[in-house]
C-alpha cells in the first residue's frame, strides 16, 4: 500500500530531506514538498545583497530546477495548521482539494526573527532574514544616500548616514563589514555631498563578546579589523528601547539613527511553538535523538525547527539544517521499515566569517588563520556550496565585475517607511490637486 511523506518547509534541512526520502522510498510511495517560496535562498550571501555587490536572482535557485528529473512532488503553499490527531496539514487558504494527509511527516519550517519583548523592535528596525527583506534594505540605504547627499545641515545628515546592526553574531558582522565597503567603495566616491567622515557604522552586543563560538585569537583579529575600518563595536550594549529614528541601550543611552537593522535572534516559526510536548527557549521542539517529536513517532523535526536531545546547543547554521535532513530521510525510511532508528550527532564543520574585501578568519578545527588566505578560501567554500553551475558563474561574475566595475546603485523600488518621500509625496499629491 502506497504511503504518503510530507516535509514542509523548501529550506536547506526540507530540501535535503526530500532528496534523501527521494533516493531511500519505493517508487510507490508519495513523497510531498510543500513551502511558501518556490527557491532555496542561499542565506550566507544575503549581506552582499545589501551592498549591491551580488545579484539578487543569482542566489536564489527554483526548487524544481533543484528537483530535476527526481520524483517527488512540490507544492507552493502556506501552511495554516498540523492537525497531529488526524495526521492532516491544513493550508491558507484552504484549498478545493482540502487539508494534506499524511503518514510521516517531516517539519523544518525555518525560524523567524526574536525581539525578546523589546519595546519598538519589531514595529522600528529592519528585519534582515529574507530576500525580501535584503533587498529593501538595500534600497533603503540608497535611499537615505540620496536624502543625505543634498541635506546641508550636519547634525540631519549623520542621524541619516547613521547606520545600527543589533547583534554580534555572524550574520551582523558580515552585514556591517559589507556596508563598509560599499559605502568606501562607492558612497564616497560617486556621492558628492557626503564625505567619509559623515558615516558612521556601529554594531550592538548584548554579551560581553562578539562572534561567540570562534577562538580568542581569531575573534582579536576580527575586533581589530573592524576597530581598523572605523566600525563601532558596542559590547554589553543591551538594547531596551526602539523608534522610528533611535535605539536605547542600557535603559538610558540613546543613539539616533534612521536604520537599525535587526539581526540579534531568532525563533522558532510559531507553527513550530504550537506543537505539543516540550520546547526550548527559543520555541523549538524538543526532539529525541532520531528527530522525532515526544508523543508522535511518525513526525520528525530538523534544522532551525528542532533541538535534538543529542545536540540541544547545536548552531541554526545551513550546515546544520542539512546533516538533520540526511538523518530525517533515513529515520523515515527505517521507521517505514520498521527498523532500528540512526541517533542524529552533531559535528562543528568549523566557522567562516567575512570581513569585508580582502579579509576574513576561519577557524575549521585546529586549523586557524585569518587574512587575505582566508577572504580567497571563505569565497571558494560559498561558491562550492551554491547549488547549481548557474549560479556558481552567476556570483563569481558579479565579484570578478565588482572588481572593475562600479556597484549597480538603482533604487529598484519606491523605499518603504521613509519619511521624507512620505513627506515629498503628500505635497506632490497636495499641489497636483490645487
Amino acid at each position: 500500500m502506497a504511503r504518503r511523506v510530507v516535509v514542509l518547509g523548501g529550506g536547506f534541512g526540507g530540501l535535503q530531506a526530500a532528496i534523501g526520502l527521494d533516493r531511500l522510498l519505493p517508487k510507490d510511495d508519495e513523497i510531498l514538498l510543500v513551502s511558501e517560496q518556490n527557491f532555496l535562498l542561499f542565506t550566507p550571501l544575503l549581506p552582499q545583497i545589501a551592498s549591491s555587490k551580488i545579484n539578487p536572482r543569482h542566489i536564489v535557485q527554483t526548487i524544481r530546477d533543484i528537483r530535476g528529473r527526481r520524483r517527488f512532488a512540490f507544492r507552493r503553499d502556506t501552511v495554516a495548521s498540523i492537525d497531529l490527531a488526524s495526521r492532516q496539514v491544513n493550508l491558507v487558504p484552504a484549498g478545493a482539494s482540502g487539508p494534506i494527509d499524511y503518514d510521516v511527516l517531516v517539519i523544518a519550517l525555518g525560524s523567524r526573527s526574536e525581539y525578546f519583548g523589546i519595546s519598538g523592535a519589531r514595529e522600528s528596525t529592519w528585519d534582515f532574514k529574507t530576500l525580501e527583506d535584503a533587498v529593501v534594505l538595500r534600497d533603503h540605504v540608497l535611499d537615505m544616500c540620496e536624502h543625505a547627499d543634498h541635506t546641508e545641515e550636519e547634525t540631519a545628515r549623520r542621524d541619516l548616514l547613521r547606520f545600527v546592526v543589533v547583534g554580534g553574531g555572524y550574520t551582523g558582522v558580515e552585514l556591517i563589514t559589507e556596508l563598509s565597503d560599499f559605502f568606501s567603495e562607492y558612497v564616497t566616491r560617486k556621492y558628492r555631498g557626503i564625505r567619509p567622515k559623515d558615516v558612521q557604522l556601529i554594531v550592538l552586543e548584548a554579551t560581553p563578546e562578539i562572534l561567540r563560538g570562534i577562538s580568542e585569537g581569531l575573534k582579536a583579529h576580527a575586533m581589530g579589523r573592524l576597530t581598523a575600518r572605523g566600525i563601532a563595536v558596542r559590547t554589553s550594549a543591551k538594547v531596551t528601547r526602539c523608534g522610528e529614528d533611535f535605539v536605547e541601550i542600557n535603559g538610558g543611552e540613546v543613539i539616533r539613527s534612521a536604520t537599525i537593522i535587526w539581526t540579534a535572534g531568532v525563533r522558532a516559526n510559531a507553527l513550530v511553538e504550537a506543537l505539543p510536548g516540550p520546547h526550548d527557549r527559543a520555541g523549538r521542539a524538543v526532539v529525541n535523538a532520531a528527530l522525532q517529536l515526544e508523543g508522535h513517532p511518525e513526525v520528525f523535526v530538523t534544522g532551525d525547527s528542532a533541538a535534538a536531545a543529542t545536540a540541544p546547543e547545536a548552531p541554526l547554521v545551513a550546515p546544520v539544517a542539512i546533516a538533520e535532513g540526511g538523518v530525517a530521510a533515513r529515520n523515515v525510511a527505517h521507521f517505514l521499515r520498521g527498523e532500528r532508528l540512526e541517533s542524529y550527532t552533531y559535528k562543528n564543520q568549523g566557522m567562516l566569517v567575512s570581513l569585508g574585501m580582502d579579509y576574513a578568519v576561519v577557524s575549521i578545527g585546529r586549523l586557524q588563520f585569518s587574512g587575505y588566505l582566508a577572504w580567497l578560501f571563505w569565497n571558494a567554500v560559498h561558491l562550492y556550496k551554491l547549488v547549481g553551475l548557474k549560479k556558481q558563474l552567476q556570483v563569481a561574475m558579479d565579484w570578478m565585475l565588482g572588481t572593475v566595475f562600479p556597484r549597480d546603485a538603482s533604487i529598484l523600488r519606491r523605499p518603504a517607511r521613509c519619511k521624507i518621500c512620505e513627506g515629498t509625496g503628500r505635497r506632490s499629491r497636495a499641489q497636483a490637486g490645487t
